[in-house]
């Protein structure tokens, strides 16, 4: 298996710390608001990663924080006059059902950052111990230049940083020994959630949570590190400065980043109107469509979101389905016993598209090419499988389809359709609940109805609904 290492720049065989366990670290959203495709796509990638991974007969320790203090989150909790924890607590719940419904599997541990405070004001006072920090009127400093090996990830050069990144200085700059060295601690300001620390009663600063999180749950080096490539500077960058000062030893083997989402070949904003939320994806489509669509290309390649891709995933995801489908109704009526000589030898040729979707996963993960792969079976299974074959022969051809299938995380069940008596009945109860203004029963059965295909548009005239 080779892994593309953003460090090296190159694809690497992967060899693990230690034998058949792999620990990975995944940055996670800041939970201010329901999460965007854009959040998506690095959990649907390393979730696939870690699905194959264990596929391959690996034990995946895979952590992935929620950053539940932030500025983003203190200033929606002013805006609604709650507390920031309400509102980290409210999206983190809505950030895992979007999860569970994008076939995500929940990470080993989720750490939080408001619950990891102990543990990063220690490893703040190692690097003041070891030089490598400073505090100034109660905001903590790391010192950039003093870790030699700063930009080894990025590939920038600190002096070009210096000299050609304005917005790289952030305000507090005249307190700076350095104008790039960046604050691990900062003191509160009127109205925010702060913490006590030998230096101010105040909070972290963003990039320390994930470098504490990942040696507390994963240990002091890790096998892989992984996000969107938006992350790579400064947040990883600095993660390896603060860790490897800190610990002494490299921090993490392997880097792994996933490439932008556009959308209509333009970048993702708000200031665009372009800007789209799972939840609201969701109202449209399976979030199984939205999967497909994400490993339709190489995770290092950029991604092209628009309403044709989705129609197109939706129809090839379709096409998957309905092999799966196909089996099931034939394993209905098949024949009792074993499978036959010539069934054996279809079944043995077929072994072929699983060998070029281990051969594409070998390879970085290409999952573009798996999908190829398993579109290949699906067109060799469908005209290999009759009415006349054996059970044995179709739930080895069926069970074959779905591993590979599960391996990416698509769901190749249909869902059982509900009878349109019983979704008019679980509208009448959804607006009853919005009525009673039980609003989290009431996105529960729009929860529901999706789920079954069921897509809800409230109207002027009364709610409408169709199916996917």
């Amino acid at each position: 298996m080779k892994v593309y290492n953003t460090i090296t720049k190159k694809k690497e065989p992967f060899i693990p710390l230690e034998e058949g366990k792999v620990k990975m670290y995944v940055c996670g959203p800041t939970v201010y608001n329901f999460i965007h495709i854009g959040n998506a796509r690095p959990m649907i990638v390393f979730d696939t990663v870690r699905r194959y991974m264990e596929h391959k007969g690996y034990e995946v320790n895979y952590v992935s924080n929620f950053t539940d203090v932030d500025d983003k989150i203190i200033k929606k909790a002013i805006e609604e006059g709650v507390s920031a924890q309400e509102i980290s607590q409210r999206y983190i719940a809505e950030c895992k059902k979007d999860m569970e419904m994008m076939n995500v599997k929940p990470a080993t541990t989720h750490p939080l950052a408001t619950q990891e405070i102990g543990g990063m004001l220690e490893m703040i006072q190692k690097l003041i111990d070891k030089g490598y920090a400073y505090a100034v009127n109660g905001t903590v400093y790391f010192r950039t230049r003093k870790f030699a090996e700063y930009g080894k990830l990025s590939h920038k050069n600190l002096d070009d940083l210096r000299s050609g990144n304005r917005s790289l200085l952030v305000s507090g700059e005249d307190e700076k020994e350095d104008p790039l060295d960046f604050v691990l601690w900062k003191p509160k300001k009127e109205g925010e959630p702060a913490w006590e620390s030998p230096w101010s009663e105040g909070r972290p600063g963003w990039h320390i949570e994930c470098s504490v999180m990942s040696k507390k749950y994963l240990g002091e080096q890790i096998d892989i590190h992984a996000g969107g490539e938006d992350l790579v500077f400064p947040h990883h960058e600095n993660e390896i400065a603060q860790s490897e000062a800190c610990n002494g030893k490299e921090f993490s083997r392997y880097w792994m980043h996933n490439a932008f989402l556009n959308i209509d070949n333009r970048k993702m904003s708000k200031s665009l109107g372009n800007f789209f939320t799972v939840r609201e994806i969701s109202e449209k489509y399976d979030l199984q469509v939205l999967r497909f669509f994400m490993l339709s290309a190489h995770y290092r390649s950029p991604l092209n979101f628009s309403a044709e891709q989705m129609e197109s995933s939706k129809n090839s995801l379709e096409r998957i389905v309905t092999a799966a489908e196909n089996l099931k109704h034939l394993l209905g009526g098949a024949p009792e016993g074993s499978m036959t000589e010539s069934e054996t030898a279809h079944y043995e040729a077929s072994e072929e598209y699983v060998k070029k979707f281990d051969e594409a996963m070998d390879d970085d993960f290409n999952t573009a090419d798996a999908i190829a792969a398993v579109f290949e079976l699906v067109k060799y299974l469908n005209t290999h499988t009759s009415g006349e074959n054996t059970k044995d022969y179709l739930e080895k051809c069926l069970d074959r389809l779905k591993t590979l299938c599960d391996i990416l995380g698509l769901v190749v069940e249909k869902k059982a359709e509900l009878l349109d008596a019983d979704i008019e009945v679980l509208i009448e109860e959804r607006q009853a609940a919005r009525k009673a203004k039980n609003f989290a029963r009431a996105d529960e059965i729009r929860a529901l109805l999706l789920e079954k295909g069921i897509v809800l548009e409230d109207t002027r005239e009364g709610v409408k609904w169709k199916r996917a």
